[in-house]
């Protein structure tokens, strides 16, 4: 905990020029900053957020007339002032300059950080609240109907507080904590139900995705979907009425670069190509061979050798020549993809073929993807290459220690463990994008029960039941044909919200053989370290539309057309994009300043084997044939690691009985709307 203090006083403040380019507007802009700056300091601390919420009022009345693009611009520029100052930075405008000035960590105490982080997520959220749509969702959730058990709402899913404290209090009395354990089994009893988009609640028939939804607005960041693989799971208690809510989880496709977790997992090509150094085998030998011929054979090449750009006797023995063609077309595909993004021919319901499924080998014809190919291919040809100028050619370990003696060869090996990166970061792994309890559970530690649930063999099942024959969009779009790949789930992985560490991942660790597993190893939430504090979440909704309309799809500036298969990250990249097309200094506003705790969470012991491509089929710590009996096991660990000495604490059960459900309802799950600012 110390060691988090001290990384996060380094973190001084910094000063930023702001000077935009915007066609004739930068007087507009400066205006706006001056006047934003006299409404802040009128308004003081207390009314921040209306100076605040009548800033972006000010900037949605901007003009859009004959000369859109500039005031478009100057929307976006002057958007991003906003959400920056909504995030505690300090702006400065005088009559030549506008600046803006990073909050600085010295002198702060946890609470202040956790509070001002906390303030800038709930500003957006706020906002997300008060839309139309999402207060009629949430008060459609919360109105009672008719169900199978009588009159039910989102209320009914509710514990309500006095009951189970007044049960708790009754077995704190107990003196021995084993008989705490045993009893508490009867007061909460948890449970994983897969969130699956048709499925609904027996009791109140209400859908598992709208049930989730509801919960994940009490969260203080803005609900937004993501990209790509995603999961939702309830945690439901089985021991009262209407099985309430305890918390909610997800787990979503993982971000492809994460410098820490890349270092401890062994993807960082540096860290990867030293150990091979010095510890060279037979067996890597092969790895690197079979890597090789794995992926070649997973690219769609027909159109390449009806059109003489490659000779399949050149794929053994590639030329340079060979790779420069390939280099040169994928130039120009991207270059007309770039232009001519066409969205709609990268949709699977549009590329279909006359039986109705997806048209792979249509997909792998788009520039998009034959951009992608020719480059992968190009790159594995050139290691390929480089690799048996050095010397390894077969697969002994003399000749991988001859061949990493060659500069070339070596970062030849650096590319290659990228490539096979790529081919398991967004399926052998998964991120917790969502994760805690609800009240009246979160007072009782219940965020640590679904840290441990998440790592039940539950989740490898739910994993594979909904991924299982999925095929992969992008693998079966290089390939030209349907590629279904393993979901083998072995290792998950998250952030704290905040840099000052996370009380909810904290010491989550459980021996094995106390959940039913083999001593000696244990299932832990592994700390890693602190982030670099880069990300785009300090950005607004509004922000990206003014950019999204002042970039269109194919101009010379947009790069990224949010088309699935185009890179990693898109909303980064396009934020990079849209800051330097106005002349906005990129690196220093997408630097957040907010450095993270970063976990590993290993649920199969050879997880780095298999995200490596060594091994294909994990050994997991708890055996996904006795999943539910583990998921209870877990539990039970909960109930006596935490919750067992929790109600004996002062003041926690009378926090517990705050939650009521009598009319009006005062519970902490309850969504609350904010009030209007003005």
């Amino acid at each position: 905990m110390e060691q988090h203090s001290g990384n996060i006083s380094e973190l001084g403040t910094r000063e930023i020029l702001l000077a935009p380019s915007l066609i004739g507007k930068e007087p507009a802009f400066r205006d706006f900053c001056r006047h934003f700056v006299r409404n802040l300091r009128a308004q003081g601390p207390e009314g921040r957020q209306r100076a605040i919420e009548r800033a972006r009022d000010e900037v949605r009345s901007i003009a859009v007339g004959p000369t859109a693009k500039p005031n478009l611009a100057l929307q976006f520029a002057c958007s991003v002032v906003i959400d920056v100052v909504a995030q505690g930075w300090k702006l400065k405008a005088g009559p030549g300059k506008v600046q803006i000035q990073t909050p600085a960590a010295e002198g702060e105490t946890r609470q202040e950080v956790k509070g001002r982080i906390r303030a800038g997520h709930l500003l957006e959220r706020d906002a997300q609240l008060r839309e139309a749509s999402v207060a009629e969702f949430i008060k459609g959730m919360e109105q009672r109907r008719l169900g199978a058990s009588g009159w039910v709402s989102i209320f009914s899913l509710m514990r309500d507080g006095r009951e189970l404290a007044a049960k708790l209090a009754h077995i704190a009395r107990e003196t021995t904590e084993s008989k705490r354990a045993d009893l508490l089994c009867s007061v909460i009893s948890p449970y994983l139900q897969a969130v699956e988009s048709a499925a609904v609640c027996p009791v109140t028939g209400l859908k598992l995705t709208d049930i989730w939804r509801y919960f994940r607005h009490t969260w203080i960041s803005a609900y937004k979907s993501l990209p790509g693989r995603s999961m939702a799971v309830l945690i439901r208690d089985a021991a009262a009425p209407n099985h309430p809510v305890i918390g909610i989880a997800a787990l979503g496709s993982s971000m492809a670069q994460q410098t820490l977790r890349d270092e401890w997992i062994g993807w960082d090509s540096g860290i990867f190509v030293n150990k091979l150094a010095e510890r060279p085998t037979a067996k890597w030998c092969r790895w690197a061979h079979g890597s090789i011929d794995r992926l070649i054979a997973s690219i769609y090449q027909k159109d390449f050798l009806s059109e003489g750009l490659i000779q399949r006797k050149l794929l053994k023995s590639p030329t340079e020549e060979t790779i420069a063609r390939l280099m040169e077309d994928a130039a120009r595909a991207a270059e007309a993809h770039r232009r001519f993004p066409g969205a709609a021919d990268h949709k699977s319901d549009i590329n279909s073929n006359e039986s109705g499924s997806v048209d792979w080998e249509k997909q792998a014809t788009t520039p998009l993807f034959r951009s992608k190919r020719a480059k992968t291919l190009a790159m594995l040809l050139g290691i390929r290459r480089r690799l048996e100028q050095a010397g390894l050619i077969g697969a002994t370990a003399e000749s991988l220690r001859t061949a990493l003696k060659d500069s070339r060869a070596r970062h030849a090996l650096q590319q290659l463990v990228r490539l096979v990166k790529a081919e398991h970061v967004g399926v052998d792994m998964m991120d917790i994008i969502i994760c805690g309890a609800v009240a009246p559970y979160n007072t009782l530690l219940g965020g640590k029960l679904v840290c441990l649930l998440l790592a039940s063999p539950e989740i490898v099942q739910f994993y594979r039941h909904r991924y299982g024959d999925q095929s992969s969009i992008i693998a079966s779009s290089m390939k030209g044909e349907t590629v279904v790949r393993p979901p083998n789930l072995v290792l998950l992985a998250t952030t704290s919200l905040y840099g000052v560490g996370s009380s909810q991942y904290n010491r989550v660790r459980v021996p094995l053989h106390e959940v039913g597993g083999e001593t000696g190893h244990s299932i832990e939430y592994t700390e890693l370290g602190l982030s670099k504090g880069y990300g785009s979440y300090h950005f607004s909704t509004a922000s990206i539309d003014y950019l999204e309309t002042f970039i269109p799809r194919g101009g010379d500036v947009r790069k990224v057309n949010s088309i699935f298969g185009e890179g990693v990250n898109p909303l980064m990249r396009k934020l990079r994009d849209g800051l330097a097309e106005v002349k906005l200094p990129a690196d220093e506003l997408l630097n957040h300043g907010n450095r993270r705790v970063v976990y590993g969470v290993p649920i199969a012991e050879n997880f780095r084997e298999v995200l490596l491509g060594m091994d294909s089929r994990p050994k997991y710590f708890l055996s996904p044939q006795k999943a539910k009996k583990h998921t209870d096991l877990l539990a039970q660990f909960w109930r006596k690691r935490w919750l067992s000495g929790r109600i004996t604490r002062p003041g926690i059960l009378e926090e517990t009985a705050t939650h009521t459900l009598s009319y009006p309802v005062t519970h902490g799950a309850r969504v609350q709307l904010p009030e209007d600012p003005e």
